[in-house]
């Protein structure tokens, strides 16, 4: 019998990549949450298809709250989303405050109510240049804070297999394991065609260009320039 594992799965390229390296060494299920995000329905749609594409068993949990907090583009619409640059630093208006932690707190509320041994989560400091949540050291401490706050007498660990790779490597290792990558999305703002110039297209599109493989998902512009 295969211990048992709660993976965060977003709908996106990282996640889905988390998800195929989880379910290979665990009982999974996959825990979704909706926190107001401009492409919610979209992400969530992703997350559906890849769920039934795994069989798996899935939780979709809301936190409406995150659109009240605001003071992010990705869940205030009068914050524009700033144009992709893969090589910006500092802390872009895309970060949501303390997201991470928020939905480690959901699946870990899982894992302990499911006696999960392990919490996946696609976290890449790649992306997180700016990001502080999306840190290796960050997710140590909240582990150390996990042992602390849970009455299970089984340790719950948090998994960051992706934390050190890049998106070339991802997308390698997805198509390697099999992983659905037709069915992710990672745009920050569209829901038809992924809009090509937000950060997060940037870098999936520079991943599959590093891999010398074709993104399965259509873009209204590629690199932020148009496809005509």
């Amino acid at each position: 019998m295969k211990n048992s594992a709660i993976v965060l799965l977003s709908g996106g390229l990282d996640s889905t990549v988390t998800a195929a390296i989880a379910i290979k060494a665990a009982r999974c299920v996959f825990v979704h949450v909706n926190y107001g995000q401009r492409t919610e329905a979209r992400e969530l749609k992703a997350f559906k298809a890849i769920v039934r594409h795994y069989k798996a068993e899935a939780i979709s949990i809301n936190a409406a709250h995150y659109k009240i907090i605001g003071q992010s583009a990705l869940t205030d619409k009068r914050i524009k989303i700033p144009k992709g640059d893969v090589n910006r630093r500092g802390i872009p208006s895309t970060y949501v405050p303390f997201r991470n932690a928020h939905m480690l707190s959901i699946a870990v509320a899982v894992a302990e109510a499911r006696g999960a041994g392990a919490v996946y989560i696609g976290a890449v400091e790649e992306d997180g240049s700016g990001y502080p949540d999306c840190r290796e050291e960050f997710f140590k401490a909240f582990e150390k804070a996990v042992r602390l706050g849970t009455k299970t007498s089984k340790k719950i660990r948090i998994l960051t297999p992706l934390i050190h790779k890049n998106k070339e490597e991802i997308v390698k290792l997805g198509i390697r394991l099999g992983a659905p990558l037709r069915l992710t999305w990672s745009c920050y703002g569209a829901e038809q065609e992924a809009c090509g110039k937000c950060d997060s297209c940037l870098l999936r599109l520079k991943g599959f260009e590093g891999a010398r493989v074709k993104d399965p998902i259509r873009y209204k512009t590629i690199f932020g320039k148009s496809k005509k």
